[in-house]
């Protein structure tokens, strides 16, 4: 497992700094004047390598893993990164989805981390699935049920609705299969374990019709939906398919990301889901040298990782 807290930190920060300047542009946009760089200022205004919420919540999870698992430290940390800018690239957060804002507010409340997340059938953008990855590092080893247990009460900190727990689940446990296996076998392993869970599981069977494309779609078949049917928008199902299909049609770190970032709309985002997952299966070594060296806080971010696979060890 040595250097799979690089490969996720770095990769989820890389795809998600080369979408930020681009957020919200339309996919028809991006086909005209298409990433394939590392731009900075755009949508934000904000300096080529800064990455968003997305990694600075996913630090605050992988910083609060350095100590063990405790679900009220990684909620205190995310408090610490709203109030305060922690593990924000400059100091201060310049993006925030309602959700999370909400939820977090609810967490100053004295509401329990377990509880704070908001579980309405409207709450299910993808502000869990973005940061969840770091998890992995803690989880990769456990049984199922302990992994489902612990992907569920980190979820719902921010996003408590079945959906977008059967997302991370869905996600985390095709990311573990990549450990050890091929892009297609992890897929298909992926498959058989989720949905053996859904069927003695009432709450998730009755989202998992949300997910059918993923779940029951052969890899060859997943791997051919066209571009055109690829959705990108900030919902967590989009957010998910979008991902898997951009990992499903690369060959490399780069050609993922960048696949990702210019599907247009939430780009940081499936840029930052797709980074991680890319950077497991090719290594953080795989990430371009050019790249890295414009990323914000990239000390800051070797470090943390060094320090959470001392912790493990």
């Amino acid at each position: 497992m040595k250097s799979l807290s690089k490969s996720i930190l770095l990769g989820t920060s890389i795809g998600d700094a080369l979408g930020v300047p681009v957020e919200f542009l339309s996919r028809e946009e991006l086909d005209r004047n298409p990433v394939n760089d590392m731009r900075g200022y755009g949508t934000h205004n904000q300096p080529a390598g800064t990455w968003s919420d997305d990694t600075s919540l996913s630090l605050c999870l992988a910083d609060s893993l350095c100590n063990g698992y405790n679900l009220q430290d990684i909620a205190d940390k995310f408090v610490q990164w709203m109030d305060n800018g922690l593990w924000t690239p400059y100091g201060s957060v310049f993006d925030i989805g309602i959700a999370t804002s909400c939820a977090i507010c609810n967490i100053k409340k004295g509401i329990p981390p377990g509880m704070a997340g908001l579980n309405g059938e409207y709450d299910n953008g993808n502000g869990s699935l973005m940061r969840i990855l770091p998890l992995l590092i803690h989880i990769h080893s456990l049984s199922l049920k302990e992994r489902i247990q612990k992907i569920e009460e980190v979820s719902s900190i921010t996003h408590r609705h079945p959906r977008s727990i059967l997302a991370c689940i869905i996600f985390m446990e095709f990311a573990r299969n990549l450990l050890t296996h091929s892009i297609e076998d992890s897929f298909i392993l992926m498959q058989k374990d989720v949905c053996s869970l859904i069927e003695q599981v009432t709450s998730l069977k009755e989202e998992s019709l949300h997910f059918n494309r993923i779940l029951l779609s052969s890899f060859k078949d997943y791997k051919s939906i066209p571009r055109t049917e690829i959705y990108s928008s900030g919902y967590v199902v989009h957010t998910l398919e979008a991902s898997l299909w951009c990992i499903a049609n690369s060959l490399n770190f780069k050609n993922a990301v960048l696949a990702a970032v210019n599907l247009g709309n939430d780009t940081d985002t499936t840029g930052a889901v797709t980074g991680g997952l890319a950077a497991i299966i090719y290594g953080y070594e795989s990430i371009p040298q050019e790249w890295l060296n414009r990323l914000a806080r990239k000390d800051d971010l070797i470090c943390l990782a060094e320090r959470l696979e001392a912790g493990l060890q």
